[in-house]
């Protein structure tokens, strides 16, 4: 008899799992204060989160020399963490509705594996998980450090990699036109989000759009039964 083989869901963190906007709108601020230059505004930043740092920041300061970009880009990551370090239960970056019960669910599935890919760091990542005690949920999580920016498909790629998982039987659920493009690119099924940072009419690269949490297990049950 056949086993059935193994499925891989990846999920994008920011926007998808996590409403962050609060954590990553006050680390710009404070970012872009002390380098003496105005704030973007929110819809400017919210619509390159998923982007990597050294990706995004360009788009919000295309005025600025390399030199400031650059220190930009690490005043972020220090702004952040400092922000997480204040909030240590994740209550700045709370779950969107259902998103730990579906996690949980899809854990519990047999030969179902879970993964990540954010553009965070491995340190933003790391802060994330310990705050929301999701310590082993994810056995693949592929992060901004080691890999080109979305939609560039590399770090979907490592992921089935790790995994050992076929393309045509894993998905990426994520809330931009990046995590979208990045699936598309990588041979993978794409499920748009409608609550999170990019409106559902710029997920153009996307398969197939869930409205909740809730509808994501049947929609993968018809997926991989089709």
């Amino acid at each position: 008899m056949s086993s059935a083989p193994l499925r891989l869901v990846i999920f994008d963190v920011d926007g998808t799992l996590v409403d962050s906007q609060s954590d990553i709108l006050a680390a710009m601020h404070l970012t872009f204060a002390a380098e003496g230059l105005p704030t973007p505004p929110r819809a400017n930043v919210l619509g390159v989160v998923g982007l990597s740092l050294d990706v995004l920041m360009p788009h919000l300061a295309p005025e600025a020399d390399a030199a400031t970009q650059a220190r930009l880009v690490q005043g972020y990551k220090d702004a952040y963490m400092t922000l997480r370090a204040d909030s240590t239960r994740g209550e700045s970056s709370p779950f969107y509705p259902g998103a730990r019960a579906a996690l949980e669910a899809l854990q519990a599935w047999p030969n179902v594996l879970l993964g990540v890919a954010t553009g965070k760091s491995r340190r933003g990542l790391d802060k994330l998980i310990e705050a929301h005690g999701l310590e082993g949920m994810f056995v693949t999580q592929q992060v901004a450090d080691f890999h080109p920016s979305k939609p560039n498909p590399s770090m979907l790629l490592e992921a089935l990699s790790d995994t050992g998982v076929a393309a045509a039987n894993a998905v990426m659920l994520g809330d931009t036109s990046f995590d979208m493009e990045m699936a598309q690119a990588a041979g993978i099924t794409g499920i748009g989000v409608s609550w999170g940072y990019h409106p559902p009419a710029r997920l153009t690269a996307a398969r197939h759009l869930v409205e909740n949490f809730e509808a994501v297990p049947p929609l993968l049950d018809a997926i991989w039964k089709g």
